[in-house]
């Protein structure tokens, strides 16, 4: 088992081990005064593991609330928040309990921007159960829900009180979820980790994943405590999410965040290469971890509608937009561009 502290605006413990979702009672009862508990969860999730944690909060004296919406991007929405709000409300749950995100990525969004705001904040752990949420989407406090002109738009800095990352859960995903996450973790090399990148190259980390999910885990940390309101450092996170939001749009969201994060990443390094920010050879490398991995590295859609659909990311400030661009391999940089020059980014990035 493994432990990474996180020393923002409040403190906590992201655990990173086997067996933790039986411990989820204990923790809860250490945090929260109260004994209503609220487990939101999506109808993936839930069938596999919501009895689970629902039979150790009750173990330690809990009254517990399930909370399950349909599995899918499109449910992180004004609709089923509203809907989740609601729900606490008629539970009666007061500031002395306590909301739990169990599942991935959007679940912990959603779940988390919920106790952000009812009540004006209530007690929350996160219990990621994909990759992608153990590595990046748990830790660091950002919550949200998408809205009809962009993904993320709603939301708040809101960090959690504990995240459990159970790597039992992670034997249990289909294959392809488990590569949306690898996406984030190759995005942790590609930042500033060449070591890792070389390890993703010739180790098959699957079989063992947990050095490397607290490897991630502490390099989000580093970020986190020096940026935690993401307004400098915490921004080079965002390796292959601009575009790839985009992307992500662009499909209705029908293709995968972790799957728009390696189409995002593979764009901007290409429209680096073209533009002489970074060396040719990083591109080939990039595209080979990606297969490695079963990442896809090219985008279905139009200079244009990229361009259209990223003009609504939130990186976007007044007249110019944020951009992470890898100047090395296993090196990046933050850059600020007028939006006047994005077009010719994606066009370079798709190879025009």
């Amino acid at each position: 088992m493994t432990t990474v502290t996180v020393r923002a605006s409040r403190p906590y413990e992201v655990t990173i081990g086997r067996g933790l979702l039986d411990t989820v009672g204990r923790q809860a009862a250490g945090q929260w005064k109260g004994r209503s508990a609220a487990v939101v969860s999506d109808s993936t999730v839930a069938p596999l593991y919501l009895n689970r944690v629902k039979d150790s909060l009750e173990r330690a004296g809990f009254q517990v609330h399930p909370f399950v919406f349909p599995a899918g991007e499109d449910q992180k929405n004004g609709g089923t928040y509203l809907k989740l709000l609601e729900f606490l409300a008629a539970r009666r749950l007061t500031r002395a309990d306590g909301l739990i995100a169990l599942g991935g990525g959007v679940v912990g969004d959603l779940a988390g921007f919920a106790a952000a705001t009812f009540l004006r904040g209530i007690g929350f752990l996160q219990l990621p159960t994909t990759l992608l949420a153990a590595v990046d989407s748990s830790v660091g406090g950002k919550t949200a829900i998408d809205l009809t002109n962009g993904k993320n738009l709603a939301g708040a800095f809101y960090q959690p009180q504990a995240v459990l990352c159970d790597l039992d859960t992670l034997d249990t995903l289909p294959a392809e979820v488990f590569a949306d996450g690898c996406a984030e973790v190759i995005k942790y090399g590609m930042i500033g980790d060449p070591a890792l990148l070389a390890r993703l190259e010739t180790v098959d980390f699957r079989a063992d994943p947990e050095e490397l999910v607290a490897r991630c885990v502490a390099q989000k940390r580093d970020l986190v405590e020096q940026d935690e309101f993401d307004t400098g450092a915490r921004q080079l996170l965002n390796l292959g999410h601009t575009l790839g939001h985009g992307v992500e749009a662009c499909s209705g969201y029908t293709v995968s965040h972790g799957r728009a994060v390696a189409i995002g990443m593979t764009l901007v390094t290409r429209a680096a290469v073209a533009f002489g920010r970074c060396p040719a050879e990083v591109l080939p490398r990039l595209r080979r971890l990606l297969e490695r991995y079963g990442l896809p590295d090219a985008a279905a859609y139009s200079a244009q509608a990229l361009y259209e659909k990223t003009l609504s990311d939130k990186k976007r400030s007044g007249d110019t937009i944020s951009l992470v661009v890898p100047i090395a391999w296993g090196a990046s940089q933050l850059v600020r561009i007028p939006v006047s020059e994005l077009p010719a980014w994606i066009e370079r990035g798709l190879g025009l």
